[in-house]
């Protein structure tokens, strides 16, 4: 946001905090809000730089996933080498069916300024969201939110699809050609738990020993996923479904 779009660093943290806040994501909340860049820059600068190195495998995990005899799929907001490298280095690539990620609901988005390579920046609009005078229309997020009265009714739109939008829930579950009335969504999210509960999912909030509202389970930790759910093992208890594409989220009998 600072060397890329130019945006007053003393303005991040509130600016930052708003739109992740109000569009699920920075990335989303930036282009409702007038600035145009290339998707995959922007993860390459945002994700690229993440200390991967800190992240180490967890065969605890990975037994119980390949245990668990139901389908399994990723579901995120981060790009899809973002996904893979995390589950390469948790030693769980071969775990899932498939990844929905953040190129499976959005399309290719390049910089208006230039496709190519060299010119690709995180420059501000296209031209026909300029003012007249040539500067960037960028909607004052900050100021909006302190005028009295006013809520996230007034925001602009953003083109991206994201978790907790129940859209992009909805759009996940029609790519995995899935039931959400007969699948167990797993977030460490309050808000995306409660999206999910919207559309139909049964939810699992993950990283809290205490259920919340639209959460039908907790648990401290994934590691407890046997304890908490013994009845994902019961084989008779399983209905697969047919799929196209990807892999399809847990499917089992249980009810909320």
């Amino acid at each position: 946001m600072i060397e890329k779009l130019g945006i007053e660093e003393s303005k991040i943290s509130d600016m930052s905090n708003l739109l992740y806040k109000n569009y699920g994501t920075t990335m989303a909340g930036l282009r409702a809000i007038g600035y145009d860049f290339d998707y995959d820059e922007y993860h390459s600068f945002v994700h690229g730089r993440l200390p991967y190195e800190n992240l180490k495998p967890d065969p605890v995990l990975r037994s119980l996933l390949l245990s668990l005899p139901v389908r399994k799929v990723i579901f995120t907001n981060a790009d899809g080498v973002h996904a893979i490298k995390v589950l390469r280095k948790l030693g769980l690539e071969d775990c899932f069916e498939g990844i929905i990620c953040f190129e499976s609901l959005n399309p290719i988005h390049k910089s208006s300024i230039s496709d190519d390579e060299d010119d690709i920046e995180f420059l501000g609009l296209t031209q026909s969201s300029t003012a007249s005078n040539g500067s960037p229309q960028i909607f004052d997020i900050i100021g909006h939110f302190c005028r009295p009265n006013e809520g996230s009714d007034g925001l602009p739109k953003t083109p991206v699809i994201c978790k907790p939008s129940e859209s992009a829930i909805e759009k996940a579950l029609e790519i995995a050609n899935i039931n959400p009335h007969r699948t167990l969504f797993f977030e460490d999210s309050v808000r995306n738990i409660q999206s999910g509960k919207r559309v139909g999912l049964h939810t699992v909030l993950v990283g809290k020993s205490q259920r919340v509202k639209g959460a039908d389970y907790a648990m401290e930790s994934i590691h407890y996923l046997r304890e908490a759910l013994p009845e994902l093992w019961e084989n008779d208890k399983i209905c697969e479904v047919n799929y196209s594409g990807v892999g399809v989220a847990v499917e089992t009998s249980i009810t909320a």
